[in-house]
């Protein structure tokens, strides 16, 4: 019988999610407050927990923060069940390294398939590792391409619709992201609350990286510019695949020196090129990053392009049109389609 600790300050709820809980043959403990509840995850480290947001003593963020710093605790499956049903609630619990996120009132049927499902998976990771020790060693994996495929094969998808944020800048940075696909920014905001994009993201790309060693907060936000989906594979995981596997964390240097070889070379190009050269490389930037041919439309905002570019948005469409009168691109609502690359190449 599977051990479910169940975390609520709610006397009537903690009852009754209990009972639902029993019924479905599951040993229940329970937790009046956080503070109780990261003692008894400790005490009798449960197979699940299920645990509210607004409590007193310690909150659910606080509780899953403990407990995820803990080597006993930091494996556990936990469910967020709670009232806050805006997104940007949902985000954090999720960012915090939450396997789910349930809203109240739900329906019982929901409880228990996210129970089973992520019971399930919990099982499924364990026999893997038991089954093929070496799956994170550095006999099997040697490639960042085998890393991707061994994070594919075993991390879930999360999906994002276009537009949507997928961290602010200030959250905690307890995952980098894989790209399954779509397209991804990475922007910065300053003091005139201007966007500046520092980094363009395509399928099969990382993004999110900060320190291994600290727990310190995204220095940028990420958004998708189409529907994307992406993979998200804990610090702590990373970490451990990459102490195991010296091949991988050598591959892991050359990829983010790559990056900021790219991010300084734009950041040069954005210091010293002329409107019309920026406006330029910056359609050939996108359409290179996200290989599409010249005779394919780039869908992507103005806003967006002249925030690589580094200019003014308003000049940005006004080079656009300059390029369009030179039969350079051709413009059709937010569409631009390249018509002449070589000579887009060439421009100063």
């Amino acid at each position: 019988m599977k051990t479910i600790l169940l975390i609520e300050d709610d006397a009537v709820v903690r009852e009754n999610t209990a009972e639902l809980l029993e019924i479905a043959h599951y040993n229940v403990l329970t937790a009046a407050n956080g503070k109780m509840g990261v003692s008894k995850a400790k005490q009798y480290v449960p197979d699940i927990i299920i645990c509210d947001i607004m409590m007193p003593e310690l909150n659910g963020y606080g509780v899953l923060q403990v407990l995820s710093k803990d080597e006993l605790t930091n494996k556990i499956p936990f469910i967020f069940l709670s009232a806050k049903t805006e997104s940007k609630d949902i985000r954090k619990g999720m960012n915090l390294g939450a396997d789910d996120y349930i809203t109240k009132p739900f329906d019982e049927s929901e409880l228990y398939t996210a129970i089973e499902s992520r019971l399930a998976k919990a099982a499924i990771l364990k026999e893997t590792a038991e089954i093929t020790p070496k799956n994170t060693s550095s006999e099997t994996l040697k490639t960042i391409d085998e890393l991707k495929k061994y994070i594919a094969e075993l991390i879930d998808v999360f999906t994002y619709k276009a537009g949507e944020i997928i961290y602010h800048k200030g959250d905690n940075s307890n995952f980098v992201f894989l790209i399954k696909n779509g397209f991804v920014k990475t922007y910065k905001i300053d003091s005139q609350g201007k966007e500046l994009i520092t980094a363009l993201h395509k399928k099969d790309d990382f993004f999110g990286f900060t320190s291994l060693k600290q727990n310190v907060p995204y220095t940028e936000y990420a958004a998708t510019i189409e529907n994307t989906k992406v993979y998200k594979i804990s610090k702590r995981d990373l970490k451990n695949i990459l102490q195991k596997n010296h091949e991988i964390t050598i591959e892991m240097i050359d990829y983010l020196s790559d990056n900021v070889s790219e991010i300084k070379s734009h950041l040069i190009e954005m210091a010293y090129s002329s409107v019309r050269k920026k406006t330029a490389t910056t359609i050939l930037q996108f359409t290179e990053k996200i290989q599409k041919t010249g005779n394919e439309d780039i869908k992507i905002s103005r806003s967006d392009l002249a925030s690589i570019a580094g200019i003014a948005t308003e000049t940005f469409i006004r080079t656009l049109s300059d390029f369009k009168k030179e039969g350079l691109i051709d413009i059709d609502g937010r569409n631009i389609k390249i018509l002449n690359i070589e000579k887009l190449k060439k421009v100063n």
